[in-house]
């Protein structure tokens, strides 16, 4: 850990921060109470790489970053795994010279040091490296989950037993280490949810990886008694209630950072199916930006959510990111002279300083009910996770009318029909126009891999496609698609440029590398200007309400997601993948 004294006087060095926001983030340490270095991480200030950067030239200890594919199992594996843990150390290679090359978190750790040159007895070159790249070069320690789980479990034909033996529940049991390892490969694949389901000879584990469902493993059918009462165990749930669903939540600590598994059973044909959701609270909420905002939607969203009052509300199917998206507003909202309430279900990311409440139906706690606790509450700005029916809605637009700033979701198909979707619930036309300050609508699409993906050139055929799904009819209108995509660049940092190609995952690629890794979002924003206020108090359909909104300069969805692809970030066929009604 470095010094709070040496990360302010680097900071100032390298113009990062000024002298009296020097003075606010040592406030902010003594009420956080956590060290310098992460305050200005979490607050953006600086990234982990930059800072470890600044401080490998103070101490003079050469910087580098961790290509977990260039290192070498077994060079690794000369340092026990439990060493390296404690010590938070990598050995990642061996120089021509013999001697050999060690990543260390803190190289002014003498004792680890010491201990290390004892145990190589070689040279040793030291390095300095960023926390994340020494966690994930210590994650190569690791097979396979295949291999993992076949060292804790044995396969064989005996038949599935039902009743599930003490031990099989002990912290050191083979069941156990199987869940350990079913967690942990889920968070080193990055998925948001792990199915265990029953078949009917075996177990099938699977995680959904950025959107889609994949097979990770399957496992003997008689350790399923076992495998789901573990887990029922983790989530306080009841072990000998196999009829009916049960909801619970866990939470663990992995490599120093905070994960909570929502958890929920359900009783089918086979036995009992489990489903985690995997919620990583050591996350720092993004900015609008790195979440994929920009241009007009960017200054639309900014506009409305300073406000003083009014409602904001993003739609989209589940999973499309909405949680992420109010998140992320709420962050930039979340100061001391402001009071956040928020009614969910369930509280999917904790935010810090701010008043969140669980839905709880069997205790009467409904949204509705929520709503009306929150209002006595004095809050200035209120979160409803889900307006799901007409009292909630009544009551989210009372609160919009009478001073406050509200946010939620809908389930639509996109901004415009969510207007429409209002009315259906009852809401007088007067009132959605007089309250709604913007409507977001969007989809999460997977992100290129360029080491599995490669460039093409679209073929007159595709070209004639694109125009159709796009609605692109004239030479001005992809003059205008060139125009907005060279905005996105410029506003992504980069330079304009004439030139456009396409990326697709590599045709009948053998390749290990995926073509695509890692999610990011395509928007529309819809602003509620007085030509749109006239058109919802005259009863208009979804469809003139969105032609009125892209007259204004709203750009749908498709045509957020056909820029991002000609900029590289995605394909044309994720664009379709996701949009396609």
């Amino acid at each position: 850990m470095i010094p709070d004294s040496m990360v302010q006087q680097m900071l100032l060095e390298a113009g990062k921060i000024k002298e009296d926001q020097a003075k606010e983030l040592l406030e902010q340490v003594k009420q956080a109470k956590r060290p310098l270095q992460e305050v200005v991480v979490k607050n953006n200030i600086i990234s982990e790489k930059e800072l470890t950067q600044l401080y490998s030239k103070e101490i003079e200890v050469p910087f580098i970053e961790i290509d977990t594919k260039e290192i070498d199992k077994e060079t690794l594996k000369l340092v026990p795994e439990r060493v390296a843990r404690k010590y938070n150390v990598a050995l990642i290679g061996v120089k021509k010279d013999g001697s050999n090359m060690l990543a260390m978190e803190d190289p002014d750790d003498v004792q680890a040091l010491d201990f290390l040159k004892k145990l190589l007895g070689k040279k040793l070159e030291v390095y300095i490296a960023p926390k994340q790249d020494i966690l994930a070069a210590l994650d190569q320690y690791r097979g396979n989950i295949s291999s993992e789980i076949t060292k804790v479990i044995t396969e064989d034909d005996e038949e599935v037993d039902e009743e599930v033996d003490e031990s099989d529940l002990a912290e050191d049991s083979p069941i156990a280490q199987t869940v350990n390892l079913l967690i942990e490969y889920a968070v080193k694949s990055e998925a948001s949810d792990i199915h265990i389901e029953p078949r009917d000879k075996f177990v099938q584990v699977r995680y959904r990886i950025d959107g889609v469902l994949k097979e990770a493993n399957k496992l003997p059918k008689k350790i399923l008694a076992s495998l789901v009462s573990r887990i029922k165990i983790l989530s306080n749930l009841k072990i000998d209630e196999r009829r009916v669903p049960q909801d619970g939540r866990f939470k663990i600590n992995l490599n120093g950072r905070i994960f909570a598994f929502r958890v929920s059973t359900l009783p089918v044909v086979d036995g009992e199916k489990v489903v985690m959701r995997v919620l990583d609270e050591s996350s720092d909420a993004l900015s609008l930006e790195k979440l994929g905002f920009w241009g007009k939607s960017l200054d639309v969203i900014n506009n409305a959510i300073v406000q003083p009052h009014g409602m904001i509300l993003v739609t989209g199917p589940t999973g499309s990111g909405k949680s992420t998206t109010l998140h992320s507003v709420l962050n930039i909202l979340n100061k001391p002279n402001i009071n956040i309430s928020t009614i969910e279900d369930p509280v999917e990311y904790k935010l810090e300083g701010t008043n969140q409440t669980q839905v709880n139906p069997k205790a009467g706690m409904t949204f509705a009910n929520g709503l009306r606790a929150l209002l006595r509450q004095d809050p200035n700005v209120i979160m409803v996770g889900e307006i799901r029916d007409k009292e909630t809605a009544g009551l989210a637009v009372q609160a919009a009318l009478t001073g406050h700033l509200v946010f939620s979701t809908l389930h639509t198909n996109n901004a415009a029909t969510c207007l429409p979707r209002l009315l259906d619930m009852g809401i007088e036309p007067f009132l959605i126009a007089s309250t709604v300050r913007a409507v977001v609508g969007q989809r999460l699409v997977r992100k290129i891999n360029q080491e599995g993906c490669e460039q093409y050139q679209l073929t007159e055929n595709e070209k004639n496609q694109i125009e159709n799904i796009f609605n692109i009819k004239t030479k001005q209108d992809w003059d205008r698609v060139y125009t907005l995509a060279n905005q996105y660049r410029e506003a992504m940092g980069e330079k304009k440029s004439d030139t456009f190609t396409l990326w697709r995952p590599k045709q009948g690629d053998s390749s290990k590398a995926p073509g695509y890794k890692g999610r990011m979002g395509i928007y529309e924003v819809l602003g509620i200007s007085p030509a749109i206020q006239q058109l919802i108090v005259s009863n208009a359909t979804s469809s003139q309400i969105q032609d009125q909104a892209v007259k204004e300069g709203m750009n749908v969805m498709q045509l957020d997601g056909l820029i991002k692809a000609m900029v590289g970030l995605t394909s044309i066929e994720e664009i379709l993948r996701v949009t396609r009604e």
